[in-house]
Parts: structure tokens; sequence; C-alpha cells
């Protein structure tokens, strides 16, 4: 008899070697309510440093992450979509709740705000650089997508050039090796 064993497949995304991610517990600022990272735990997370008012990347971002939506059918049950601020002034529940319906973000999602000192950590934790511009032009910062698995390892660094077919693809094997 021969057996035949499938390997898992290839990530498109940089891989983090599976390492524990770090835990952090911001608020949802669609919601109000508070969201860790571990308590996301038994699905596989997407997660994102964005701000409501960029003009460029972040929106980007967004539309990437509802695209990957659609493309997962149910599988996107199984998905957490999550941003975290890096603009801790500017993205105010009300910012934060347009920026969601904008983009037809609601279904899985979670925009996460806090205090600058929560925040920082969760940056920090992550590697994000962000540098508020003093003549309040905006928020430069690192873009970053990590793909968590549904046991709360690291696994996949994206960026939003690496497009949306990258981010389906590596969340839908994600999904599968449950």
């Amino acid at each position: 008899m021969t057996v035949i064993t499938c390997a898992p497949e290839k990530l498109v995304g940089t891989d983090l070697g599976a390492q524990p991610s770090p835990d952090f517990t911001l608020t949802d600022g669609r919601t109000g309510s508070a969201v860790s990272l571990s308590g996301l735990r038994g699905s596989v997370v997407a997660l994102t440093f964005l701000y409501t008012t960029c003009p460029d990347t972040c929106p980007l971002t967004a539309e990437h992450f509802r695209e990957a939506q659609q493309r997962l059918g149910a599988d996107a049950d199984r998905v957490r979509f999550v941003a975290v601020s890096v603009d801790p002034v500017g993205d105010t529940p009300a910012a934060v709740r347009d920026f969601s319906a904008s983009h037809r973000l609601d279904r899985n999602w979670h925009y996460l705000i806090g205090p600058p000192d929560r925040l920082k950590a969760a940056w920090s934790a992550y590697g994000i650089r962000q540098e508020s511009d003093p003549a309040g032009h905006g928020v430069g910062h690192t873009d970053a997508i990590y793909l968590i698995d549904a046991k709360g390892n690291a696994r996949v660094l994206l960026h939003t050039v690496d497009g949306v077919d990258a981010l389906t693809k590596d969340l839908r094997s994600l999904v599968r090796e449950r």
C-alpha cells in the first residue's frame, strides 16, 4: 500500500517562523468592545496598521481586506481582519465607523484604537514605525500585514504591494491548515 502525504502549501509572504504573536488588548472603534489578539485564537488573523485619513496605502489595504473576504467565500468566516490605528488623535470612533463603512468592512472586522501608550506598545511589538507629521499632513508608518494562524503564531508578513491575490492565497492556506 502506498501512502501519499501532502506537504503544506508554501505561503507567498515572508515566513515568520511560526513564533507566538505578541498579544495586546485595544478597543474596537466601531463597537467600543475590548478586543485582544489572544481572544481571536481559533481564527486566522490578518493584522495591519492603518489610519483613517491616509490618502494612499491604508485605503488600498482596506480594499484588499474586503476583496479577500469576498474571494474566500465561506472560508472568510474563519478569518478575522484587524487594523490597529497608527493615529491615536485622528482615529476617533466616528472616523473609524466612517472608514469601515466607506470600505464596506463590517464582517469579521475590527479597527482597534486606544490611548497612545497602548498603541505604541502594539506598534513596538510588531516593528511598526510611526511618525506624525508636525504640520498635520498625515502619519508615516510601516506598511505591514501580518498573517497569524489559528493557534496564534505569526506565520507570514505581507505588504500592500503584494496584492490581494497573495493575501487571499495565504489566508486560504492558513484556514485549511486547521
